[in-house]
């Protein structure tokens, strides 16, 4: 980077405490496979545009991505994640059509509306009993591109189906974990191809992507079957305090 160009990363609104989130939020996804977007984008909003929030965590998403991927490919059921990603890749320009047309507070109300809703039904110990079939994927998909591309929180609507589906833990982290970096690259491409992503994100990206990756190589050494209940519980509790933090009543619009 360029001194003018890490001048400019350094002034930004609130860098460490989005260092510290997001190396918090690389802890929660490496053992549970999920939680970035959900710890993350309520913090962010505090100091940056939605848009640019996004950009940020899908960036530092493909870097976590990295990490987790070979693992989790030999567990996933690959056929099924492919078919939540591909319905998922085409409602992500709808969801970025959105973000830019409603106000920020909105957007952050609505995004802690989804994650308040899926904390809520995770706690509760909610499940699905009904048959999962192609159709209902494609709606699963298709729902999760829209949440992505509008607020962020890519994973909401994915995670939440498998949580309920009462799979085992290796298989919902290993299902997670590929979706989500589809998804990543899926909104990365099409932030790109809006002209949303400037040298300055590409700055932040790279700083959080460090400590993002360092953290998530840590959570996924912790992870460990047989403590499934207890890395729930972690996350749910990390997760409820990023989303309260993030509330707009706490600040005003950026």
């Amino acid at each position: 980077m360029t001194p003018d160009l890490i001048s400019e990363v350094l002034a930004t609104p609130g860098l460490l405490l989005l260092v510290l989130t997001i190396a918090a939020a690389g802890i929660v996804r490496g053992f549970s496979g999920f939680g970035t977007a959900l710890i993350f984008v309520p913090i962010g909003n505090i100091f940056l545009p939605t848009v640019q929030v996004i950009t940020l965590i899908t960036l530092t998403g493909i870097g976590s991505s990295v990490a987790l991927l070979p693992r989790a490919l030999r567990v996933a059921q690959l056929r099924e994640v492919a078919t939540l990603g591909v319905a998922a890749a085409a409602t992500v320009p709808l969801g970025l059509w959105i973000v830019k047309q409603l106000d920020q507070d909105m957007i952050r109300w609505i995004a802690a509306l989804i994650a308040f809703g899926m904390l809520a039904a995770l706690v509760a110990g909610w499940r699905y009993l009904g048959k999962i079939d192609t159709k209902r994927l494609i709606a699963i998909g298709l729902a999760a591109g829209v949440m992505g591309g509008m607020t962020g929180l890519t994973g909401p609507a994915v995670i939440l189906f498998y949580l309920a589906s009462g799979s085992g833990a290796s298989i919902v982290r290993a299902n997670t974990i590929v979706f989500l970096a589809i998804l990543d690259v899926v909104i990365v491409v099409n932030i790109a191809m809006g002209g949303m992503v400037t040298a300055q994100i590409l700055g932040i990206a790279l700083v959080l992507t460090v400590p993002y990756f360092i953290t998530t190589k840590i959570g996924q050494a912790m992870f460990a079957p047989e403590y499934e209940t207890t890395y729930r519980w972690m996350a749910y509790t990390v997760i409820a305090l990023a989303v309260l933090t993030g509330l707009p009543i706490w600040s005003g619009t950026n």
